[in-house]
Protein backbone atom coordinates (compact mmCIF):
# COMPACT_ATOMS: atom_id res chain seq x y z
CA UNK A 1 0.00 0.00 0.00
CA UNK A 2 2.85 2.32 0.33
CA UNK A 3 2.97 2.46 -3.30
CA UNK A 4 -0.50 3.82 -3.76
CA UNK A 5 -0.07 6.30 -0.79
CA UNK A 6 3.28 7.56 -2.87
CA UNK A 7 0.92 7.99 -5.75
CA UNK A 8 -1.78 9.52 -4.26
CA UNK A 9 1.48 12.20 -2.55
CA UNK A 10 2.66 12.46 -6.28
CA UNK A 11 -0.86 13.80 -7.44
CA UNK A 12 -0.86 16.22 -4.84
CA UNK A 13 2.20 17.74 -5.66
CA UNK A 14 1.61 17.77 -9.45
CA UNK A 15 -2.31 18.85 -9.01
CA UNK A 16 -0.72 21.99 -7.00
CA UNK A 17 1.10 23.26 -10.49
CA UNK A 18 -2.29 21.93 -12.86
CA UNK A 19 -4.97 24.73 -13.73
CA UNK A 20 -7.21 24.77 -10.80
CA UNK A 21 -9.09 27.96 -11.63
CA UNK A 22 -10.02 29.81 -14.76
CA UNK A 23 -10.47 33.61 -14.85
CA UNK A 24 -12.00 34.57 -18.06
CA UNK A 25 -9.58 37.22 -19.10
CA UNK A 26 -6.25 36.46 -17.40
CA UNK A 27 -6.27 32.67 -17.79
CA UNK A 28 -5.58 29.64 -15.50
CA UNK A 29 -4.49 30.25 -12.07
CA UNK A 30 -2.76 26.82 -10.20
CA UNK A 31 -2.15 26.84 -6.34
CA UNK A 32 0.89 29.07 -6.66
CA UNK A 33 -1.28 31.88 -8.11
CA UNK A 34 -4.14 31.60 -6.10
CA UNK A 35 -2.43 32.24 -2.94
CA UNK A 36 1.31 31.02 -1.84
CA UNK A 37 0.55 30.76 1.72
CA UNK A 38 -2.27 27.77 0.71
CA UNK A 39 0.41 26.54 -1.73
CA UNK A 40 3.21 26.18 0.99
CA UNK A 41 1.17 25.02 3.50
CA UNK A 42 0.15 22.24 0.84
CA UNK A 43 3.92 21.44 0.39
CA UNK A 44 4.40 21.02 4.00
CA UNK A 45 1.27 18.64 4.84
CA UNK A 46 2.59 16.54 1.69
CA UNK A 47 6.35 16.77 2.84
CA UNK A 48 4.73 15.34 6.16
CA UNK A 49 3.18 12.83 4.58
CA UNK A 50 6.57 11.87 3.18
CA UNK A 51 7.86 11.29 6.64
CA UNK A 52 4.71 8.96 7.20
CA UNK A 53 5.02 7.02 4.10
CA UNK A 54 8.84 6.44 4.57
CA UNK A 55 8.46 5.63 7.99
CA UNK A 56 5.24 3.43 7.33
CA UNK A 57 3.19 4.84 9.85
CA UNK A 58 -0.29 4.45 7.92
CA UNK A 59 -1.69 6.68 10.78
CA UNK A 60 1.17 9.65 9.86
CA UNK A 61 -0.05 9.68 6.48
CA UNK A 62 -3.66 9.27 6.97
CA UNK A 63 -3.69 12.20 9.33
CA UNK A 64 -1.44 14.21 6.40
CA UNK A 65 -4.06 13.03 3.74
CA UNK A 66 -7.36 14.61 6.07
CA UNK A 67 -5.48 17.88 6.23
CA UNK A 68 -4.99 18.03 2.80
CA UNK A 69 -8.40 17.19 2.25
CA UNK A 70 -9.80 20.25 4.50
CA UNK A 71 -7.47 22.23 3.02
CA UNK A 72 -8.33 21.70 -0.53
CA UNK A 73 -11.93 22.27 0.55
CA UNK A 74 -11.27 25.43 2.43
CA UNK A 75 -9.40 26.98 -1.03
CA UNK A 76 -12.54 25.90 -2.65
CA UNK A 77 -14.95 27.81 -0.62
CA UNK A 78 -12.40 30.28 -0.64
CA UNK A 79 -12.20 31.10 -3.94
CA UNK A 80 -16.12 30.86 -4.94
CA UNK A 81 -16.51 33.43 -1.84
CA UNK A 82 -13.35 35.84 -3.18
CA UNK A 83 -15.15 35.87 -6.65
CA UNK A 84 -18.51 36.90 -4.99
CA UNK A 85 -16.61 39.70 -2.90
CA UNK A 86 -14.75 41.02 -6.10
CA UNK A 87 -18.07 41.69 -7.87
CA UNK A 88 -19.45 43.47 -4.81
CA UNK A 89 -19.37 46.92 -6.50
CA UNK A 90 -22.36 45.74 -8.41
CA UNK A 91 -25.83 47.17 -7.28
CA UNK A 92 -27.82 43.89 -7.70
CA UNK A 93 -26.89 40.27 -5.92
CA UNK A 94 -28.33 38.50 -9.73
CA UNK A 95 -25.87 40.28 -11.12
CA UNK A 96 -23.08 40.07 -8.61
CA UNK A 97 -23.95 35.71 -8.95
CA UNK A 98 -23.49 35.89 -12.80
CA UNK A 99 -19.93 37.70 -12.94
CA UNK A 100 -18.83 35.54 -10.43
CA UNK A 101 -20.26 32.39 -12.26
CA UNK A 102 -17.46 33.50 -14.60
CA UNK A 103 -14.96 32.26 -12.36
CA UNK A 104 -14.80 28.28 -13.19
CA UNK A 105 -13.15 25.84 -11.63
CA UNK A 106 -10.72 23.63 -13.18
CA UNK A 107 -10.02 19.76 -13.79
CA UNK A 108 -6.71 20.10 -11.33
CA UNK A 109 -9.12 19.76 -8.26
CA UNK A 110 -10.15 16.46 -8.86
CA UNK A 111 -6.45 15.59 -9.22
CA UNK A 112 -5.73 17.00 -5.94
CA UNK A 113 -9.01 15.31 -4.34
CA UNK A 114 -8.02 11.94 -5.66
CA UNK A 115 -4.70 12.66 -4.32
CA UNK A 116 -5.92 13.33 -0.85
CA UNK A 117 -8.24 10.33 -0.83
CA UNK A 118 -5.38 7.85 -2.25
CA UNK A 119 -3.37 8.70 0.84
CA UNK A 120 -6.52 8.68 3.12
CA UNK A 121 -8.05 5.48 2.28
CA UNK A 122 -4.66 2.96 1.10
CA UNK A 123 -3.63 1.24 3.87
CA UNK A 124 -2.28 -1.51 5.32
CA UNK A 125 -3.92 -4.61 4.24
CA UNK A 126 -1.66 -7.04 6.85
CA UNK A 127 -3.08 -10.29 7.15
CA UNK A 128 -2.03 -12.28 10.10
Amino acid sequence: MKNIQLLGLLLVVAGSFLPLVHVPIIGNWNYWKLDHYLAIACWIFAACAVFGIVNNSTKIVRFFGILLIILFAFTLVAVKMQSLQYFSFLPFKSWQETFAGVVKLKWGWAVEFLGGFLMVFAGNNNRK
